[in-house]
């Protein structure tokens, strides 16, 4: 059994570390005296942008032992799909995993949008199928669903992409969302593979959704106790239960000590970004299982050995991820490829020189269920 392990792209600029907040490797935040992307050479401008920057992360990944990356999509990002049309000559082999609410473009078009990059890259697109966390983000899309029928829009668009992908020019449908009269693919885009399906959401509605449509459930890191519950309950959902996920951010060092000492100069830096995030359920999730922790401590936030849970302070994003030594680490990766997880979204702050220690000092100590070594 073979685990498959993806590393995060910066879509929205990148941290020189976790106790420097800010971003000065592109993405849309102010320029930055020592910049990487754009930097300055000379008392100018050195062209080295932002797609430079995430193309120089995807070569690292790839020459470190990843297989591919997610390209996260929120406001204040470029767009994914455009985004891996442009970095998809940078290598041969590397997969492209293109996040987006379905919501925002027809079914119909996402169908030809895809094939076209199936056909152009050899067929190494993948889908992270997202449904909106509600509130300001959700709004800045002019998006006002409310949250189930965001699942329910999800579900039909699924089913109408597949049927347009399959439906050699005679497919139909009627529906709550769309409507498709001898819909099918162009002769020549016809035939491409249709991608993998990564499916996030914690809530019943999604996890319903994800049942029926996921090739691979989505999950945040949770206590690991947490997350084997939310697999037995997409389980019990799924007519064909679907592989498992889980995104996780990683600061692992030589020991444990060095470690939470990164943790311990962030957490002094005092970031302030902790926002609301609508209504998420995975998020609200996240944060109930620290709920009523001593912030002043933030060893108080580790809920069980190296499962911390005070990123989303340090960085935007989800609270959870692993702190430790390199063998901890490892060590933490592998008890949950034991409880069924079959492929993770790494990723660490930077994302460039991260993805290299990551691939240097962890996955050549990850195994699969049957003892294999993941990578050679």
């Amino acid at each position: 059994m073979s685990v498959d392990i993806y590393w995060r792209i910066a879509m929205e600029g990148d941290q020189t570390s976790l106790h420097r907040p800010g971003s000065s490797r592109g993405g849309f935040a102010p320029h930055l005296p020592d910049a990487l992307a754009p930097g300055r050479r000379g008392g100018g401008w050195d062209g080295f942008t932002h797609t430079d920057y995430m193309a120089e992360v995807i070569r690292s990944a790839e020459d470190s032992g990843f297989v591919g990356g997610l390209l996260p999509s929120f406001p204040h990002t470029d767009d994914p799909w455009a985004a891996a049309a442009t970095l998809a000559a940078e290598t041969r082999t590397w997969r492209f995993m293109v996040a987006f609410q379905p919501g925002f473009l027809h079914p119909v078009q996402a169908a030809r949008m895809t094939a076209t990059l199936q056909r152009v890259t050899g067929g190494r697109i993948v889908y992270n199928i997202i449904s909106g966390g509600g509130g300001p983000a959700q709004q800045w899309w002019g998006d006002d669903i409310a949250h189930d029928d965001r699942y329910a829009r999800t579900s039909e668009f699924l089913d109408v992409l597949r049927g347009v992908w399959h439906g050699g020019g005679d497919f139909h449908h009627e529906g709550r969302f769309y409507r498709v009269k001898d819909g099918g693919l162009p002769e020549l885009l016809a035939g491409q593979p249709f991608p993998e399906i990564y499916f996030s959401g914690s809530s019943p509605a999604a996890i319903e959704a994800a049942g029926r449509h996921a090739n691979y459930y989505l999950s945040w890191l949770e206590p690991f106790d947490a997350l084997a519950a939310k697999f037995d309950a997409v389980r019990e959902k799924s007519p064909k239960p679907p592989k498992f996920a889980v995104r996780i951010d990683i600061l692992a060092r030589d020991t444990e000590d060095e470690a939470w000492e990164q943790i311990r100069l962030g957490w002094s830096a005092e970031p302030d970004l902790d926002a609301a995030e609508g209504d998420s359920v995975g998020a609200r999730r996240g944060r109930e299982f620290t709920a009523g922790a001593d912030t002043s401590d933030f060893r108080a936030l580790e809920v069980q050995p190296n499962v911390w849970g005070g990123f989303h302070r340090l960085r935007p994003g989800p609270p959870f991820g692993l702190v430790g030594s390199y063998r901890q680490v490892a060590d933490r990766l592998n008890e949950l490829i034991e409880l069924g997880v079959d492929s993770f979204i790494l990723a660490g702050v930077p994302h460039l020189e991260e993805a290299r220690r990551v691939g240097r000092h962890i996955l050549p100590l990850l195994k699969d269920r049957a003892g294999k070594a993941i990578t050679q």
